[in-house]
């Protein structure tokens, strides 16, 4: 997680030559190329979020269709029922969010690059972060007091179904909790058969927030029954695994797996010199964190990933809406004399809709 840093930046702010001298000047300022806090190289909307457009602010309401007809048997001279579609609704926030940033024009006069245009990569790399991360903690049922993600001010855990599925506990949206079958009160819930699956026989495999079955102390562990109970869960509803997201700590206890293959999908290296060199030795994965594949499904890592948990998630139905208002637009800031400034901002909102596609396996050992 990164601290932000307020106030300007000023001469001041340059740096020590040494913990007890103060700088009396820029002589050198970190290139980007050099230092940097990478951001994540995972499109965390573009693999996870629909995204869809809203010409109001505020909670933008968004229906979905439940499987809700059928064939019949018609004899001669007789006239099938009208049927209709059957809804439900789905309630996404949109929200504002922004940075300001904003750089002396004596840094400027005195530093050897261009300060306002490295003020300006880091706030959009910090919009990347802040992005990256939303779309994670939504995902992935973490707590954030200031995201708004998780409910009832803790992580999603085994919270039921009857309240997780209430736009006033749980913000973001979440996947099925437990007891998916049992609906909250005047609702008739978000849980519907499929194939042979009655609500009765879905409800009895349980929610989508399950506690992994790794007998290994540490939050980390993957045991293999977690993938296929995962796996069983999603296609008990339509649907097909076929992403299995990561933190950089499970990665261990995957290689150590026998069933696990890297394997890395071939990938255009737009990187010269050494940093080219670099990035063909990692092949796909410096280009989308994919480091290989474990009973057919991708393996992606990405640091924003919860500590203890990891998801399973069918990927051709995305889980979440992705509602912006406006996108991410730079304006003009004046903060006082001798200032440059400049705003940030953008309006949108996250929440899980299609709670059958994903399941968040939890390790607290």
């Amino acid at each position: 997680m990164v601290t932000a840093k307020t106030g300007i930046l000023s001469s001041a702010s340059a740096g020590d030559g040494t913990t007890s001298t103060a700088a009396q000047r820029v002589i050198v300022d970190f290139k980007d190329a050099l230092v940097d806090y990478r951001t994540a190289s995972l499109e965390a909307i573009s693999l996870f979020c629909e995204p869809m457009q809203t010409e109001t602010g505020g909670d933008i309401d968004i229906t979905i269709a439940k499987p809700s007809m059928a064939m019949e048997k018609i004899d001669e001279g007789q006239t099938p029922a009208y049927q209709s579609n059957n809804l439900r609704n789905e309630r996404v926030s949109v929200d504002e969010w922004g940075i300001a940033v904003g750089v002396t024009r004596r840094m400027i006069e005195d530093s050897r690059f261009n300060e306002v245009e490295l003020a300006l990569n880091e706030a959009r790399r910090a919009v990347d972060r802040h992005i990256t991360k939303h779309v994670m903690y939504a995902l992935f049922g973490k707590y954030d007091a200031t995201l708004g993600t998780g409910y009832s001010a803790a992580d999603i855990t085994t919270a039921s179904e009857a309240n997780i599925e209430l736009f006033a506990n749980v913000k973001n949206g979440a996947f099925f909790g437990a007891t998916p079958g049992t609906a909250a009160a005047s609702s008739e819930g978000r849980l519907v058969e499929y194939g042979d699956y009655s609500v009765s026989d879905l409800n009895t495999l349980g929610g989508h927030y399950v506690a992994s079955a790794a007998s290994v102390t540490g939050t980390n562990d993957i045991a293999m029954i977690d993938l296929t109970t995962a796996m069983n869960l999603i296609a008990a509803k339509g649907g097909n695994a076929d992403l299995i997201v990561v933190n950089p700590s499970h990665v261990k206890n995957l290689l150590d797996m026998a069933d696990f293959s890297i394997t890395h999908a071939q990938y255009e290296n737009s990187r010269t010199g050494d940093a080219a060199v670099a990035a063909d030795a990692l092949g796909g994965a410096a280009g989308s964190g994919v480091i290989g594949s474990l009973f057919g499904m991708n393996i992606l890592v990405n640091p924003y990933v919860p500590q203890g948990r990891f998801g399973v998630f069918d990927t051709s139905v995305k889980p979440m809406s992705y509602v912006e208002r406006r996108g991410m637009t730079v304006e003009e800031a004046n903060p006082g004399f001798g200032i440059v400034g400049s705003y940030m901002s953008m309006r949108y909102g996250l929440k899980v809709i299609r709670p059958e596609t994903g399941v968040v396996v939890i390790n607290t050992a």
